[in-house]
């Protein structure tokens, strides 16, 4: 008897054979993208796999920064093309991400570019830029507010149609200066106001002024946030993609180093929060002690490369060299295959990540 069967009890008293209901071809689950300026073609690199495979569908999206723009963008390509459009969408953006950078200052040097950690701490231009990003504010050194990152936005996405009839659900957050609070701009309201605001960081651009409240980067107070995934969807698994590393072993020494590792540090530290009450809820399902139909168990994913992208240079998340940004691509796609190898099975099933070990 093949293994794949199970045996029943006909009513004649013969034997029959029941085949074993199928696996699911494809599975849902919602996406946690973070921010991390050029360094998120890794998270397109892992989209660009997952679209590519075609067996995980995507419900809801919570996304800040530069995850919030392929956010934006992914939901823009699903809803007008499906998965091949999400595809090719993505990769149009960051080819005009590229683009558009190739015409500012920030650009590597050839030493930056022949060591292949694509720093920019060898380009002249730039680290004339950081000398005076240090000395002066956005305001100073661009009072006419020029943001190429809008004019890549709104020439990549129409964003009447994306709000008419989004394919996904999307969450961006911002950080509201005034308040201190995340606000999260849900699928209704996102424009290229609100996708710039979760990426604004307050050293680089302005201030984004939506409706009267004022918005810095989203990665202050959650990178990304995870509650309107609990609360805004039924799929219970969450599959992060992550861009900043979690640990580094070497401690900092030069003042880039330190300023990233703290930016690291602060920018997860939301998500790490959020991860200790999952965890903290987990466990009191597990001893039988939450028995309210409000909470139920939340599967956590995640998709991270932290051997490579902490052995990047500090200042590459400004690098929008269309050669490191491939590379970025090529090894995000490398990691979501081996992550689907490994965890596709266990989708809707049971937690790949070990919150304890990892957040707490």
């Amino acid at each position: 008897m093949a293994a794949n069967r199970v045996r029943t009890r006909a009513t004649k008293g013969a034997d029959a054979v029941a085949p074993t209901p199928p696996k699911a071809t494809t599975k849902r689950v919602n996406l946690a993208l973070q921010g991390g300026g050029a360094h998120g073609a890794f998270a397109w690199g892992v989209l660009d796999r997952l679209l590519e495979d075609g067996r995980v569908e995507f419900d809801a999206v919570s996304a800040t920064s530069a995850g919030a723009m392929n956010a934006t963008v992914l939901a823009y390509g699903l809803t007008i093309g499906g998965r091949d459009g999400a595809r090719a969408e993505l990769a149009k953006f960051w080819k005009q991400i590229s683009d558009a950078g190739a015409k500012g200052p920030l650009q590597a040097s050839w030493l930056d570019k022949a060591t292949r950690n694509w720093s920019l701490s060898n380009s002249p231009s730039f680290l004339f830029f950081d000398i005076l990003s240090r000395m002066m504010s956005p305001y100073q050194l661009n009072p006419m507010n020029m943001n190429p990152l809008r004019d890549v936005l709104t020439a990549c996405v129409d964003f009447d149609r994306l709000r008419a009839g989004c394919a996904l659900r999307l969450y961006l957050s911002a950080t509201n200066v005034r308040t201190g609070k995340v606000k999260v701009f849900e699928t209704h309201e996102i424009s290229p106001d609100a996708v710039l605001a979760s990426g604004c960081l307050p050293f680089i651009f302005h201030t984004v002024v939506i409706d009267g409240e004022p918005y810095w980067d989203g990665g202050y107070m959650g990178n990304p946030a995870i509650f309107p995934l609990i609360y805004g969807s039924e799929v219970n698994d969450v599959v992060i993609l992550h861009i900043n590393p979690l640990v580094r072993d070497d401690i900092p020494k030069t003042a880039p180093e330190i300023m990233n590792r703290i930016n690291e540090i602060s920018f997860n530290s939301s998500l790490m929060r959020e991860m200790r009450a999952i965890a903290f809820v987990s466990s009191l399902i597990d001893r039988e002690e939450l028995k309210s139909d409000r909470h139920r168990r939340m599967l956590i994913h995640s998709i991270r490369n932290e051997a490579f992208m902490s052995g990047l240079g500090v200042m590459s998340k400004l690098n929008a060299d269309w050669a490191f940004l491939q590379e970025l691509r090529d090894v995000g796609r490398e990691t979501a295959s081996r992550w689907l190898d490994e965890n596709f099975d266990a989708i809707g099933q049971r937690s790949t990540t070990d919150l304890r070990d990892l957040f707490l």
